[in-house]
């Protein structure tokens, strides 16, 4: 039996009703062409099984429609919903992200760098593992590499970047506990402390200075559930603990609360609990979770935007955007639910 032969621009050009160069210009995301004439061709392409050699147009530098996500962990939900938000920002303007995950290795982080750019993607969005280094960042700048850095940005390094506001939230978040009238307060998932973490840190600590009160109790427990319950169990055997806990994301609230909870404390009750970034969970569980929503869709959306604007002009100014966060109230600090942007 003779294999059948490939379908070729010519077959997707007659099917459609236009010449190949106007099919040409359509599968290369052109917008010279009539969106009725877009959707034909693409209908027409379709029909006809014909399949687009992006590696061919790669080649001819027109680009291969797709970006390299990079984020330290994709078992936190607050993650997953900024992969969700990035991905569908990406596919309103035609382009599929390959995912990685760099486990807070510099080295894993360097190799899926490397294998991304062997697959010519059209730029990187990038969540800084904890050793990345300033000069790693310029080296690919160097190379024509198009980033932008999301949630974390490394020192002294260049570039665009998307992420909270995080420092202001934090300071908002403290003065709702000041107001309950906490004094002692403790700051839990200090382990790793890269850019976001002390920008968490220091709005927690301006916010008790302004009041004249102590520095907060900074736990060095890891980022994740477990650490949660780590710092819980510290705290618990504390002759006088903070009557306050914040946590530096909600999956290490997660923790902390059922930790506390196995030691007969009340949540709410006995010691407040807050979290940052309201994933869904925040409000499922009981008692809900006081927290800053961040937005983690709304930033992968943005890092997207930079990344598409850093393509189209990669000489342009750098830019760097801190999207408001949400001081969301609910039953872990004792106080009914509200919230308010801040």
């Amino acid at each position: 039996m003779t294999a059948a032969a490939p379908t070729t621009l010519t077959d997707v050009a007659r099917h459609a009703g236009v010449s190949r160069a106007t099919v040409s210009l359509v599968l290369r995301g052109s917008p010279l062409v009539a969106a009725g004439t877009q959707l034909r061709v693409r209908e027409a392409v379709a029909a006809v099984g014909y399949v687009y050699n992006r590696g061919a147009a790669t080649m001819r530098g027109t680009g291969t429609k797709t970006v390299g996500l990079l984020v330290t962990e994709i078992d936190n939900p607050f993650f997953a919903e900024l992969t969700a938000g990035a991905s569908a920002a990406l596919d309103i303007a035609g382009y599929i992200p390959f995912l990685a995950t760099t486990e807070e290795s510099a080295a894993r982080q360097d190799r899926a760098v490397q294998r991304l750019r062997e697959h010519h993607v059209d730029g990187l969005i990038l969540c800084p593992s904890m050793e990345t280094r300033p000069a790693w960042i310029a080296g690919l700048a160097e190379r024509g590499v198009r980033l932008v850095q999301v949630m974390r940005f490394v020192k002294d390094s260049i570039g665009d970047f998307a992420g909270p506001a995080n420092e202001a939230g934090m300071e908002a978040l403290t003065e709702h506990l000041i107001r309950l009238g906490h004094r002692r307060i403790a700051f839990a998932g200090a382990a790793v402390m890269h850019s976001g973490l002390r920008q968490r840190v220091a709005g927690v600590r301006a916010a008790l200075r302004r009041h004249g009160l102590p520095a907060p109790l900074v736990l060095r427990t890891p980022a994740t559930r477990a650490g949660g319950a780590e710092a819980a169990v510290r705290l618990c055997a504390m002759p006088e603990r903070p009557s306050a806990l914040m946590c530096c994301n909600d999956v290490v609230a997660f923790g902390a609360m059922q930790a506390l909870r196995e030691r007969g404390l009340g949540i709410g009750r006995d010691i407040a609990v807050t979290g940052v970034g309201d994933v869904p969970e925040a409000a499922a569980c009981l008692p809900g979770l006081t927290t800053l929503a961040t937005n983690p869709r709304g930033i992968g959306r943005e890092a997207v935007r930079l990344l598409l604007r850093r393509i189209a002009d990669p000489k342009a100014a750098p830019e760097h955007v801190a999207l408001p966060v949400r001081l969301v109230v609910r039953g872990s600090t004792g106080g009914g639910n509200r919230s308010g942007e801040l």
